[in-house]
């Protein structure tokens, strides 16, 4: 009971964190006059994910590498084929194009080359620090992007994020507060959720990476879900999917390089990748990224029914993984469906984008 009260109590003070410092960070941004643009795409995108970063870094530092590796890749998974399919059930998702044509490649890109890193069954110190590198990159073309852009675009993000002139968040020292106030309950909240998700691993039989790719997995991304299904259910669809997007990016090159580092610097020799994730968990991650690009990419868009095919594909996922983890009598026949998941889920999305008439951006 106390460690369910711990996991539960975590799982509060990571969403409660995240609010917190996004809210905080956006307006102490936008009052130092960074452009609303990059607010949007960085601060918000990004501290939706920075459960799954305390998480991460946490379970590096207290010695579970495995839940580490297995949290970010698992959240990945979660949010397109959960959240979007969730978000799609509510209201069909219009993609706007020029958006999503830059954004979709470098999330899937970041996805192929952390296969390709991990080849070698280690995310080194360089592996690590060349993810983190790149993210510190897409920030700075972000910023560079928003400069390059007129008053009309960054006049979306603007009605979203800029404060009341005289609201309880105006000045600088209550902004500030929120940011450490955030902070401190996305350590607290990692740790404890880290400590009791161990503890359920060892008495369910399963390994660190299961419960990480599962149960934390889904918690972490408490953020991105609680942020996507607003926005669809009020109508923001291209907040809907753009959350989603930038925080697949934030955790492959942000968590999992943060992670690696945490790691190399910690003594472990960087992160160790399990043969579990490298051969499948990464591949599907892959697949998952990859099928949302016909229909991103051409500016289409989700419709219901393909929601539904994206949370049956993520409950096939995760059934697969407790039967694994459990040795199940039924594996082997699962197993032989689930060989063909990943071809499927894109060979799929890919016919059906083609032949669909396109909505307008």
């Amino acid at each position: 009971m106390i460690h369910i009260l711990m996991f539960v109590g975590g799982l509060v003070a990571l969403v409660a964190g995240a609010q917190a410092l996004v809210h905080g960070a956006s307006r102490l941004a936008l009052a130092l006059g960074i452009s609303p643009l990059v607010v949007g795409l960085t601060i918000v995108a990004f501290g939706t994910s920075a459960p799954e970063m305390a998480v991460s870094v946490g379970a590096v530092l207290g010695g579970t590498t495995d839940l580490a590796l297995g949290n970010a890749v698992g959240s990945n998974t979660f949010n397109v084929l959960f959240i979007l399919g969730l978000a799609a059930l509510i209201t069909p998702l219009a993609v706007h194009v020029q958006v999503i044509r830059q954004e979709a490649p470098i999330m899937i890109g970041g996805a192929v080359l952390l296969l390709v890193l991990a080849l070698d069954g280690t995310l080194g110190l360089f592996d690590s620090a060349l993810l983190f590198a790149l993210l510190m990159a897409y920030t700075v073309f972000l910023i560079r992007q928003s400069r390059a852009e007129g008053a009309t675009r960054t006049d979306d993000y603007a009605a979203e994020l800029k404060p009341a002139a005289a609201g309880w968040d105006a000045r600088p020292s209550v902004q500030v507060a929120l940011v450490v106030v955030g902070l401190a309950l996305l350590v607290g909240g990692s740790q404890a959720l880290v400590s009791a998700a161990v503890v359920f691993a060892k008495a369910l039989g399963v390994s660190d990476t299961v419960v990480g790719l599962t149960i934390v997995a889904a918690g972490t991304s408490l953020p991105e879900v609680a942020a996507s299904t607003l926005a669809a259910i009020k109508g923001e669809r291209d907040i809907a999917v753009g959350n989603v997007v930038g925080s697949c990016v934030f955790n492959i090159f942000g968590v999992i390089g943060l992670a690696g580092l945490a790691a190399g610097f910690a003594g472990f020799g960087g992160l160790a990748v399990p043969d579990a994730v490298r051969h499948f968990d990464l591949w599907v991650m892959l697949a998952a990224l990859v099928a949302c690009l016909p229909v991103f990419l051409s500016g289409r868009e989700i419709a219901r029914w393909e929601g539904a095919l994206f949370l049956g594909y993520y409950a096939a996922y995760t059934a697969y993984l407790v039967l694994a983890a459990q040795h199940h009598a039924a594996l082997g026949a699962f197993s032989n469906v689930m060989l063909g998941f990943a071809i499927p889920l894109t060979i799929v999305t890919l016919v059906v984008a083609m032949f669909r008439p396109a909505k307008a951006a």
